[in-house]
């Protein structure tokens, strides 16, 4: 009866102790609270982004990587270093930007980049990263203010108009 006892607490604690791992190990891929933004490119443009388009970091951080590409690929290598200079970690917003043509999973936009209404012509090479992003190709054009104002508060007003000319 003794050893019979012995068995069920020695099987309750292994029990209790395997439950008490599970609930305090930390889970794959959990971070503290708080240190989600910290572990991305340039959080406080993330930031900013999240909060005034109401959208996730991960949107903000790949929409403002697009936009950031698109901006890149239309500078001179030395305008684009007066941008990139501006924005923390802009590397890391670049790269986390999904890969997407204009036309890809975006009915109807190949070929009607000229013709899109309101500058979205000029963005709709960056319309199939905002649609993987769970993001509507206009939502490019609400990016760009915020983007901008954070440029013109580190870099001034010459680099932002700088970003702004080559998002149009």
């Amino acid at each position: 009866m003794n050893s019979s006892r012995n068995a069920i607490r020695v099987g309750t604690t292994a029990a209790s102790l395997i439950l008490l791992s599970v609930i305090l190990a930390p889970r794959a891929g959990a971070q503290e609270p708080g240190s989600k933004i910290s572990k991305i490119a340039s959080p406080e443009l993330v930031s900013q982004l999240t909060k005034a388009l109401s959208i996730s970091p991960a949107q903000a951080s790949g929409g403002a990587g697009a936009l950031f590409g698109l901006a890149k690929s239309r500078l001179s290598p030395a305008d684009f270093g007066k941008v990139a200079a501006s924005v923390p970690g802009i590397d890391g917003l670049i790269k986390s930007a999904p890969a997407g043509s204009a036309a890809e999973g975006v009915p109807g936009l190949s070929g009607l980049e000229g013709s899109l209404p309101g500058g979205l012509g000029g963005l709709a090479s960056v319309a199939g990263s905002f649609h993987k992003l769970g993001l509507s190709p206009q939502m490019a054009e609400k990016f760009i203010p915020v983007l901008t104002k954070f440029v013109q508060s580190r870099g001034g007003a010459s680099t932002a108009s700088l970003l702004a000319g080559a998002l149009k």
